[in-house]
């Protein structure tokens, strides 16, 4: 939870996770109020459980009050990975919202080099007077779209690499207080429609990871990889966790955190992504199960120390397995 990157401490954090309720319908039938007081097993295993400890009815949650709908945001471009950290942990005690593309494909002195964008929530006084009539005004919408024809193959080495040097040439140096839609900061991507049709047919394998703070060698190490490999990711993205939750198999944890989109058809990608396993393991860190199709279910079992909890729990809660997924079945959930 917290995967936006808000400022909580865990004190805080905790303090309202509590308050959170869930109207749980559970295996058998039964319907359950579960809250972090009430049933704190339960609660806890449900919060990031992948949907395997029952339906949620309802829930009740709390939200962020914002004064507009547009974000205030800085942006920086890094030389290298390294400057790249060192800006995600300055703007980290600065900023609600940060976040680094980076260029997969870049080695050397350039290894890492990235566009990062950092921004809170505008208030009404830094809107243009023309706006502040309708300071939530919210126009959600694709800009272009790409067409069913396109033919397969076009994301590719070669061609992320020349986007990649065009948005890394792109983006300035340095600006700050640009006033962004939400759709344009949060989610760059929804402004193409059908995006996914330029990874063809057999689509992209998104794989995300969660090191530590202290691991920084072993982010170096991923990038290594990753260019080394020539896979062709132009949507990676590195980010900062603040405190984790916990929930059995929540995710998110204090560190840092890595997700690459690679099309599936790149050559050695299953030795890539087992390289990039055995070195988050190795770093004490973990992938982010809601988008993995491939790790292994002994390497999984290294990844989440809680995980023998969790099947005990599923074994007394659901013993005739009626709630199942692909990825369940796959690693014995």
């Amino acid at each position: 939870m917290f995967q936006l990157g808000q400022r909580f401490t865990e004190s805080v954090a905790l303090d309202l996770l509590l308050k959170f309720s869930k109207l749980l319908g559970l295996p058998g039938g039964e319907l359950r109020t579960v809250t972090g007081q009430s049933d704190p097993e339960l609660f806890w295993a449900t919060t990031g459980g992948m949907g395997l400890t029952g339906l949620i009815v309802r829930a009740v949650i709390q939200l962020k009050r914002v004064a507009t709908a547009r974000v205030r945001v800085d942006t920086v471009r890094t030389a290298d990975i390294d400057e790249t950290m060192a800006v995600l942990t300055e703007h980290d005690t600065s900023f609600g919202y940060t976040v680094a593309w980076s260029d997969s494909l870049a080695r050397g002195a350039r290894l890492g080099r990235s566009v990062v964008t950092s921004g809170d929530f505008a208030e009404l006084a830094d809107l243009p007077a023309a706006d502040r009539a309708d300071p939530f005004a919210f126009r959600p919408g694709a800009r272009l779209g790409v067409p069913p024809w396109m033919p397969p193959g076009l994301i590719n080495r070669y061609s992320v690499a020349l986007a990649s040097e065009a948005y890394y040439r792109r983006g300035p140096r340095s600006r700050h207080g640009e006033l962004q839609t939400i759709g344009a900061f949060f989610h760059p991507l929804d402004a193409i429609r059908n995006w996914n049709r330029i990874y063809g047919p057999g689509g992209f394998r998104q794989y995300q990871y969660v090191v530590p703070f202290g691991q920084e060698v072993a982010v170096r190490r991923s990038f290594e990889l990753v260019s080394r490999a020539r896979a062709a990711s132009f949507v990676t993205v590195l980010k900062r966790f603040g405190e984790g939750d916990p929930g059995l198999l929540s995710f998110p944890a204090p560190g840092w955190t890595l997700a690459l989109d690679v099309p599936a058809r790149t050559g050695g990608l299953d030795g890539l992504l087992a390289s990039l396993d055995r070195l988050v393991v190795d770093a004490g860190g973990r992938v982010y199960l809601a988008k993995d199709s491939r790790v292994p279910a002994g390497t999984l079992a290294e990844m989440y120390p809680r995980l023998e909890e969790f099947r005990k729990l599923r074994a007394g809660l659901d013993p005739d397995g009626m709630l199942a997924s692909d990825l369940s079945r796959r690693l014995r959930l």
